[in-house]
């Protein structure tokens, strides 16, 4: 089974950063499947067809009967056979269908969700709600299906998922754990059994309705820093601001996860949701992979400080050692060995082995920079985004970049010229694409890649074949100047 980012890189053009935005939609569209009690299917356009659409993730609830008993992932409609995801996406607005659906002998009512970004749909939602099992309304029933249409409506504006609230939906409270809706002002007008049970077990012993839930979470919590912490959370998400995943230790000793959602849709303030869960009883497992990431964290800052202990020795013989061309050799080398130290302190502060390569090249690039000669007055600048990687392609991707750009800075230039260095990057859904081009003397006569005999090019070769998968090459520029292109695939096959 192809993951989204694959199947995204297959059927679409969609940039990086609508690609980003899609996963943050599939990591919280459980939330989304339980509220409604429904199937949620996600439909992009296919880039090659003509109006067509094709599904490329779905999701069940565990509140209810599913409406797909198999998998939809890979199916392809044309706007003839659900007319209602193409009007969604042209009209950025909730689409329904006006007769239930039929589907392998199963009623189904049909609804189209637009997927904003920016000032287009990039996607549409499907929530397909299976009619088969008639339900009778309940005040548990009208309170989720209410919050969902509020959630669902901020899609089509593009104000959820929040980047800034999405980072750790898959360990946060579910609605199933316990749910409780405020509103403006704070005051609980609902509360799951669930919910009211997380409360209990916290030590509050009365009907949550009527009550004021930042103030009265507060109370109930141990240490007064993560009580003012959730109590502001709290507040922050009836303003109107997102936030992330929150636990606190109760004054009886019970453990709760906590996490508040803003209700804006339309941008109209409607309150929000809290989900709440009481992990008392698994916190000790926690507290287990706790302390291996925490292991794993710092493996890496030692290894970081091996590192720069060996550059500081390297960068200490270069000045003892008389011979120019043996010092320039072992200056490289301590910026070869300092790139590699850089993505390692990154790791050691990482908790999911994943790197920021953005904040890295920042730290990167001026070390490569310096290591240029005096003579030469380079400039370099960077376009496009690098996004977050795994470890496995953090390090080699370091090292090839930078010898690409030191190479550059190197030899482009005649001695005393000016000049600039610039690093273009594009993401999409499957890969990075990085051209390195410089304004200066270009390739000499002749030139090969693959049999040139510099280090620098040697090891970018060798890193891009060995460790990447991907592909490199070197150019004569458009306008004079070299341009040095890499494409580095994100999704690793085999």
């Amino acid at each position: 089974m192809s993951t989204l980012a694959e199947l995204l890189a297959d059927n679409t053009g969609l940039p990086g950063e609508a690609v980003d935005h899609l996963q943050l939609v599939v990591a919280e569209w459980q939330l989304l499947a339980d509220l409604s009690f429904a199937d949620f299917l996600m439909w992009v356009p296919v880039a090659d067809g003509e109006g067509d659409f094709v599904c490329v993730a779905q999701v069940r609830p565990t509140t209810g009967p599913t409406a797909h008993a198999e998998d939809v992932v890979g199916t392809r409609f044309t706007p003839e056979e659900h007319p209602q995801l193409s009007r969604a996406a042209r009209e950025l607005r909730l689409c329904r269908e006006e007769e239930p659906h039929w589907y392998n002998d199963l009623p189904m009512r049909r609804e189209a969700i637009p997927v904003r970004f920016g000032d287009r749909a990039i996607a549409v939602l499907s929530r397909d709600t299976n009619l088969a099992s008639p339900r009778v309304p309940s005040p548990l029933e009208i309170a989720y299906l209410g919050s969902a249409a509020d959630l669902c409506q901020m899609l089509a504006d593009g104000t959820y998922p929040s980047p800034d609230g999405g980072t750790d939906v898959h360990t946060s409270p579910r609605v199933g754990d316990g749910l409780i809706r405020i509103d403006q002002n704070g005051t609980v007008v609902f509360a799951s059994p669930n919910g009211q049970s997380v409360y209990h077990r916290m030590g509050y012993e009365s009907d949550l309705i009527g009550a004021r839930l930042a103030p009265l979470t507060r109370s109930l919590i141990r240490d007064p820093f993560d009580a003012t912490e959730i109590s502001h959370r709290i507040l922050d998400a009836v303003a109107g601001k997102p936030s992330t995943r929150a636990e606190a230790e109760s004054r009886r000793g019970a453990v709760a996860l906590f996490r508040a959602l803003p209700l804006r849709p339309a941008g109209r303030p409607a309150g929000a949701l809290v989900l709440a869960r009481d992990v008392t009883e698994v916190k000790r497992r926690d507290r287990a992979l706790m302390s291996k990431d925490a292991t794993i964290r710092e493996i890496h800052h030692r290894v970081k400080n091996n590192l720069q202990t060996v550059a500081a020795l390297l960068r200490l013989q270069s000045r003892r050692t008389p011979s120019g061309e043996a010092r320039q050799a072992l200056t490289e080398s301590v910026r070869r060995v300092s790139s590699i130290a850089m993505v390692h302190e990154a790791l050691s502060m990482s908790v999911d082995e994943k790197v920021d390569l953005d904040k890295l090249f920042d730290n990167v690039l001026p070390m490569v920079g310096e290591v240029a000669t005096a003579e030469a007055h380079v400039k370099l600048s960077r376009s496009g985004s690098f996004g977050i990687v795994a470890a496995d392609i953090a390090t080699p991707l370091v090292m090839v970049v930078a010898e690409l750009v030191q190479n550059a800075v190197e030899h482009a230039f005649e001695p005393g010229k000016a000049g600039e260095v610039e690093i273009a990057v594009d993401r999409s859904a499957g890969r990075l694409d990085i051209i390195i081009r410089d304004d200066g003397r270009g390739l000499p006569s002749g030139f090969s890649l693959e049999r040139a005999d510099g280090l620098g090019l040697q090891i970018a070769r060798t890193l891009v074949e060995s460790e990447l998968r991907g592909s490199l090459s070197l150019r004569g520029g458009s306008h004079g100047g070299t341009e040095a292109t890499l494409r580095v695939p994100l999704n690793r096959r085999g």
